[in-house]
């Protein structure tokens, strides 16, 4: 004969202080635990979500990123002749040859200097990405010392924000436009004329060169090609896979951090949820000979008790993910390992992360509650009852 669920339910209900204690000692080691999985989450979803699937990206072979890479003009020569490259409504190919460099700017309030990505486009880098629109101001002209600059960069960087004017590369630079790119790291980087930043930087080769795919699945058959040719070393991934590649690092730090603190931490909860149970089983020691002379076997004490820790762990869950859930609303500003830039990203809540976050939670109140439980299932009738 099994024990009803409701009296699991019950007994946690009758104990309000211990209850409400331990499951938020659990709550807090959950929202530690749920806030640092978003935190990676939150990086790798800004970074993915800025490329695009049908996009393909060069870089020079071996390079982290487009800061460390070179394409020579004619390695861009060669890449611009493929015929997999899709067109615009004018014919002209979905490609650009851009520049990416770093410059140190200093933060609105603080003064405090970070590094910034300055990306050299060409006309045909916003027909790649469709997502940037322009909020305020202008686009920047064609060989003039113009630039327009993400919303994260306008927010946070002094210098950044419309007609305001910026010195680097040996040059004055006015911001005429400020625009969003969404979810995504180029909201974090500051856009002007390929040819200018050249020049200004004494660049004489590009970064990468991104183009559009006419068809996505060429591009096997397109990386085969390049990298086959004697001419090229490069890596040609697809966009989606370069912004990947981008966060890994800095992501697997996040979970190792997260990992490292909610193992320190969940070791209070759980002695919390062991000194909770125990004491439910002190106080219920007559309670537990009566069900067991009414006829209930030890494997239902066990269940009840068991069942009563699950609950106990899955009501920290429940509270520490609400309290993790109100991280969404804060967006931060850190430092992206691989490109050693300044990049922006907001908290992100997965339904994997709640699914991970609620088993972790009720695993605490199971390891908490099982040695007490098997206490509670092996107390004799006659003792029980006896003590009361």
């Amino acid at each position: 004969m099994a024990i009803p669920f409701t009296y699991s339910l019950r007994n946690l209900t009758m104990r309000k202080l211990t209850t409400f204690l331990t499951a938020a000692g659990m709550a807090l080691v959950v929202f530690v635990f749920a806030s640092i999985l978003m935190l990676s989450a939150g990086l790798e979803k800004t970074l993915i979500e800025t490329g695009s699937d049908d996009n393909v990206i060069i870089t020079r072979a071996s390079a982290n990123s487009e800061v460390q890479s070179g394409i020579e003009r004619l390695q861009g020569a060669i890449i611009e002749s493929l015929p997999e490259i899709a067109t615009g409504s004018s014919a002209e190919p979905l490609l650009a040859k851009e520049l990416v460099v770093l410059i140190s700017l200093p933060k609105r309030g603080s003064a405090k200097p970070a590094n910034v990505v300055i990306r050299g486009i060409q006309p045909t880098s916003l027909l790649l990405r469709p997502q940037i629109k322009l909020m305020e101001g202008r686009m920047p002209r064609s060989g003039s010392s113009e630039i327009m600059a993400g919303s994260s960069i306008a927010e946070r960087f002094t210098g950044g924000g419309i007609g305001e004017t910026l010195h680097f590369g040996m040059r004055d630079w006015t911001v005429v436009g400020i625009f969003n790119a969404g979810a995504t790291g180029f909201s974090s980087e500051i856009w002007g004329d390929a040819t200018q930043l050249m020049q200004a930087f004494r660049r004489p080769v590009h970064s990468s060169i991104t183009f559009r795919l006419r068809n996505s699945s060429e591009f096997e058959a397109v990386k085969a090609r390049l990298n086959a040719d004697p001419r090229l070393t490069v890596d040609v991934r697809r966009e989606t896979r370069y912004y990947r590649d981008q966060s890994e690092v800095m992501a697997k730090f996040l979970r190792i951090l997260g990992i490292s603190l909610t193992a320190i931490f969940s070791v209070g909860a759980i002695i919390g949820a062991l000194i909770t149970m125990y004491a439910a089983v002190a106080n219920r020691v007559a309670e537990i000979g009566t069900l067991r002379a009414l006829g209930f076997r030890s494997s239902s004490i066990l269940t009840a008790f068991l069942m009563e820790a699950l609950l106990l762990g899955l009501l920290g869950g429940v509270t520490g993910l609400i309290g993790a859930s109100f991280m969404q609303l804060i967006t931060i500003s850190t430092m992206n390992w691989q490109t050693f830039s300044e990049l922006a990203f907001a908290f992100t809540l997965t339904p994997e992360i709640i699914v991970k976050s609620l088993i972790f939670s009720m695993l605490m109140g199971l390891i908490g509650g099982v040695t007490p439980a098997i206490r509670a299932s092996r107390l004799k009738i006659v003792d029980a009852l006896r003590e009361h």
